[in-house]
């Protein structure tokens, strides 16, 4: 939905505003008195054509200048970044995936890059599909996987193959027949800055209690748990 254009009020306080000037200092370079320019600021009273014609002329201005709106700022240069690697990766352990959060001390951020290697074979092993808002893209690094989706047909991946998809639909990274494991780079991308945190916690507790790990400190080789 289209913003509403500013009134001429906003418009004349933003020139105001603009120029560093009081009601006081307007009025005596325009000669239109402070209690008619402060009527017009809080929309008590509008300018006549002659009068706003009047104001560009006193003020050295076009009359297009009057209205021009104050430009938007651009938002500040952060200047971050992060060098990673799977050593220093930040790793979370559950019975379908291995999670390497790259670049994890970087906070709020809007993409977030993970390696995961996987390991479920079927649906059923597998469990419920999971979803969380924003965009996913996967590049298989090594192997295959089978993605299964919730409006779509399951679709093989093999090394050097990729995806991008709707990750708010519900989606299961699985191994195909006849591999064993794979390892595909993932970027999740959101809205929601608190994204990695809020999917880290997910996993943490979905799968408490069953062998699965999450380390804080750089990764490690992975050990498999036995189950008993």
């Amino acid at each position: 939905m289209p913003s509403e254009s500013p009134t001429l009020g906003a418009l004349i306080r933003s020139l105001r505003s603009r120029q560093g000037w009081t009601l006081k200092e307007m009025s005596v370079k325009s000669g239109i008195p402070v209690s008619t320019l402060s009527k017009v600021e809080h929309g008590q009273l509008t300018l006549t054509y002659d009068k706003l014609y009047q104001l560009s002329q006193k003020l050295g201005m076009r009359m297009s200048e009057l209205f021009a709106e104050e430009p938007e700022a651009e938002p500040p240069v952060t200047a971050r970044r992060s060098l990673g690697d799977l050593q220093s990766a930040l790793r979370v352990e559950t019975p379908n995936y291995d999670y390497h959060y790259l670049c994890a001390e970087l906070r709020r951020k809007r993409m977030i890059p993970v390696i995961a290697r996987i390991r479920a074979k079927s649906v059923k092993e597998f469990g419920q599909l999971v979803h969380h808002s924003g965009e996913e893209f996967t590049y298989v690094l090594k192997g295959a996987v089978v993605l299964h989706s919730e409006f779509y047909d399951p679709v093989v991946l093999r090394e050097g193959q990729s995806i991008y998809f709707d990750s708010s639909m519900g989606h299961a990274y699985l191994t195909p027949e006849g591999c064993d494991e794979a390892e595909v780079l993932t970027v999740m991308s959101s809205a929601d800055e608190e994204q990695m945190q809020s999917m880290m916690s997910t996993h943490t507790h979905a799968h408490a209690g069953e062998g699965d790990q999450v380390d804080a400190a750089p990764a490690r080789p992975r050990k498999r748990s036995v189950k008993k």
